[in-house]
């Protein structure tokens, strides 16, 4: 049952405390296959970004979305991934034959959508909407890294991590902090 303009869509960047939440959705095309496509959390950085270029160049259609660490404090971080996703499919350019999201929700979508847990290590089109998702949303935290150098937040891409929670503990939450999450939540009440 191979479908040819089956879209794959993944995200990045749903656990974080900082940053947007990063969708991509990709349609392959069966004409121009891509080497090494995986779940991008099992690539080395490296190899991710040598991948994303070869999604780009060689896939039917491809798209990036993200929604912001406002849109995650306001919706919830499920609601603005899905959010996130939606606006991904429809920046396609193309209309999809069906959509195959990664996990076990579906964005709202006019297209017929289903959710497949453990997509992004089985189905090529969603892996290949991790890799783009995982390396858009890095190259942002890179850029936020730039703009908050305190918090490290290049090397840990903005995930709770010791170094991450000391130096939020050290200087408080940043504009790029999810304030609806606990440990922010709980540094914003300290700094208040």
């Amino acid at each position: 049952m191979m479908d040819p303009y089956a879209c794959g869509v993944d995200e990045a960047g749903r656990g974080p405390l900082a940053g947007p939440v990063v969708a991509a959705a990709v349609v392959l095309n069966p004409a121009r296959p891509i080497a090494g496509l995986a779940d991008s959390k099992k690539l080395s950085p490296r190899r991710r970004e040598e991948i994303a270029i070869s999604i780009r160049e060689k896939a039917l259609a491809w798209a990036v979305a993200e929604a912001s660490v406002e849109e995650i404090d306001r919706l919830n971080i499920l609601q603005a991934t899905l959010l996130a996703m939606q606006r991904a499919v429809m920046a396609l350019g193309m209309t999809p034959s069906r959509v195959l999201v990664d996990g076990k929700h579906c964005p709202p979508l006019t297209f017929p959508a289903h959710a497949i847990i453990g997509g992004d290590a089985t189905v090529p089109a969603i892996s290949a909407a991790s890799i783009l998702a995982k390396v858009t949303r890095d190259a942002v935290m890179r850029e936020l890294d730039a703009r908050y150098p305190a918090y490290g937040f290049a090397r840990h891409m903005g995930y709770g991590t010791a170094e991450h929670l000391a130096a939020l503990a050290r200087f408080g939450p940043c504009p790029a902090h999810r304030k609806s999450f606990a440990p922010v939540r709980k540094q914003l009440d300290l700094f208040s």
